[in-house]
């Protein structure tokens, strides 16, 4: 059993303290060394406290909290309700839109859906708010025994799990407590005074609490250091309330670092997220008088003291924003399809699956075959990375002018060496490469998965054998596909820089010995498509002759270095690197036929 244990400070003796404090201390009495160690300290502690809050909330009832957020249906407010309870249980805003985003970004929910939820996980996240300003502090150390007893002793996970809650409550609050005892001094130190009073510019607190929010990744971090403020006396509530919004606007930054990378609509939900928060603070920002004053009639009703007073301030805000932008997410949903507009995808080039079938599972015969005609798709994009890159190495415009006759021979030969995508022509030969790399790592990602799901069925020893192979053929797939582009791609840049070409004999190997490894794929195809044993074999027998060819041709290259030919000594590297890389393709598909033939039966 893991566990993990929280170092507390040490209590050192009264006159120790009083002799640290007067080095370094002005003479206004401040020790700001060990002023700031305690607030760096209570931060590191509070934040801590969150984390194990939050991580204690996820174990306890997180688990069900994505099959929650995946099974909303189009009514906004039931999306509002959903967003807020979720973040109310994960105590975390941030990681409710980052799930936002991956359920867009996997096609689980619509963009359109998403902003009910973003409005409601504003509003969950203002509970921990109102739990820090509770004024708790003095109760730390035992909320710290306590749910590190019952983590340290409990039996079941639930238990555990609620021991951790309260491990995290009390850590977070004693960091709150050590950041207020160092914060202390401060209120009768007339700069800082004047400088909290200066944070009253609304714009300047916006600005402050925008930054140190995005920098800490925790709006309830940044909310908790306010409170403390408000609770030593060293800010107003006109102060606080900016510092507020600036937080809300800070805590998009998590969103929108998770939606980099992907789709157009999981970008539009980090978006969304940002435009409600500012749009809510252009809202209230030109009445923030009236607003503290509202909150403080509110506090002289129910008695609330100003830590109070930030937290109602937090709630009310996220609050007014959902019931003012609810009624209008459709409008929104349009304005960031303008903002974001839908990029209309080419056939053919996104990587998806086209033969995996999910309701064919239950079927393993079925699920099996359409697995084999997966891999055989494999084969075919591997074929054409193959074809294609080469041509680079053979394209060079010195070779041609020189081979070539004429110049208009020389023309015609450079405008014959293909420089865009055989299939897709609106792509570059290299982008085509990195497109068809990208769609082998997707179907053996794909691929395996399926297959893992067809072995859980009942399956025979013949069908268990087959399904496993088929998971071990794709991986060396994408063995030979990482070859091509990680491999062979990155000598093309290599090649141009020696602004020298291969010699006459060199580039005839290189470009027999390519054919034949090419032959070798679109074999293994035929052997996948029709299930043909003897294709397999015949894979397996061509292996050992192209082995030994490559092995003759590498001792012609010697020879030619050993001549001091021109061409062979300067892309000797070259050449004998694009050789190796055939010779393991050749290998590889050696060993696919291998594990085909060992795991097959006959069609």
């Amino acid at each position: 059993m893991k566990k993990s244990f929280v170092i507390f400070p040490v209590l050192l003796p009264a006159d120790t303290l009083m002799a640290a404090e007067t080095a370094g201390s002005d003479p206004s009495g401040i020790s700001w060394g060990f002023m700031i160690i305690g607030l760096l300290g209570g931060l590191a502690f509070f934040l801590y406290g969150m984390e194990k809050l939050s991580e204690g909330m996820k174990k306890a009832v997180g688990s069900k909290m994505r099959a929650i957020l995946s099974a909303l249906t189009n009514n906004r407010v039931i999306g509002l309700s959903v967003g807020a309870f979720v973040t109310m249980v994960i105590q975390s805003s941030s990681a409710t839109t980052v799930m936002l985003v991956s359920f867009v970004q996997a096609g689980l929910m619509r963009f359109a859906q998403s902003l009910g939820v973003i409005l409601g996980a504003d509003i969950g996240t203002t509970v921990t708010a109102q739990l820090i300003a509770f004024k708790l502090t003095d109760y730390a150390l035992l909320m710290i025994a306590v749910g590190f007893a019952t983590r340290l002793f409990g039996k079941q996970n639930k238990t555990k799990n609620i021991g951790e809650i309260l491990l995290g409550f009390g850590i977070l609050f004693f960091g709150m407590k050590l950041m207020s005892d160092a914060m202390r001094p401060l209120r009768t130190y007339p700069e800082f005074v004047t400088l909290m009073n200066g944070l009253e510019n609304p714009l300047l607190a916006l600005l402050i609490g925008t930054l140190f929010t995005g920098l800490i990744q925790s709006s309830a971090a940044f909310i908790g250091i306010i409170i403390v403020l408000a609770q030593q006396g060293l800010i107003t509530l006109e102060a606080g309330i900016p510092l507020v919004f600036g937080a809300n606007i800070g805590t998009c930054i998590t969103a929108g670092l998770a939606s980099i990378g992907t789709s157009r609509e999981a970008k539009r939900v980090a978006l969304a997220h940002v435009l409600f928060k500012v749009g809510g603070v252009i809202l209230f920002i030109f009445w923030i008088p009236a607003f503290a004053d509202m909150i403080r009639g509110i506090a002289e009703r129910l008695g609330s003291d100003a830590a109070r007073q930030i937290a109602n301030a937090h709630t009310i805000f996220n609050v007014s924003l959902g019931l003012v932008f609810l009624p209008f997410t459709s409008l929104f949903a349009r304005l960031l399809l303008k903002i974001l507009p839908e990029k209309k995808p080419r056939e053919g080039v996104p990587p998806t699956e086209w033969h995996l079938d999910d309701s064919m599972i239950a079927t393993p015969e079925f699920a099996i075959d359409l697995a084999r005609t997966e891999i055989a798709r494999m084969s075919k994009i591997l074929g054409r990375m193959l074809r294609a890159i080469i041509i680079p190495f053979i394209s060079d415009a010195k070779w041609i002018n020189r081979d070539a006759r004429h110049k208009d021979e020389a023309a015609l030969l450079v405008k014959e060496i293909p420089t865009r995508d055989e299939i897709y022509p609106e792509l570059t030969l290299l982008e085509g490469l990195d497109m068809r790399e990208e769609k082998i790592d997707f179907l053996d990602e794909k691929i395996g998965e399926f297959l893992i799901q067809v072995a859980r069925q009942e399956l025979s020893d013949e069908q268990a054998s087959e399904v496993y192979g088929m998971i071990s053929i794709a991986n060396d797939m994408e063995s030979i596909g990482d070859i091509i582009h990680r491999s062979m791609l990155p000598l093309i840049d290599k090649k141009r820089a020696l602004r020298s070409d291969f010699s006459e004999e060199g580039k005839e190997e290189l470009m027999i010995y390519h054919v034949k490894v090419c032959k070798q794929i679109s074999r293994l195809r035929e052997a996948f498509l029709e299930r043909n044993l003897a294709t397999a074999r015949r894979i397996m027998t061509k292996e050992r002759k192209y082995l030994d060819l490559e092995s003759m041709y590498r001792l012609r290259h010697l020879d030619r270095l050993h001549q001091q030919r021109k061409e062979s000594v300067e892309t000797h590297e070259i050449h004998t690197h694009l050789m190796d890389y055939l010779k393991q393709i050749n290998v590889y598909t050696a060993n696919i036929a291998k594990t085909f033939l060992s795991t097959s039966k006959p069609a």
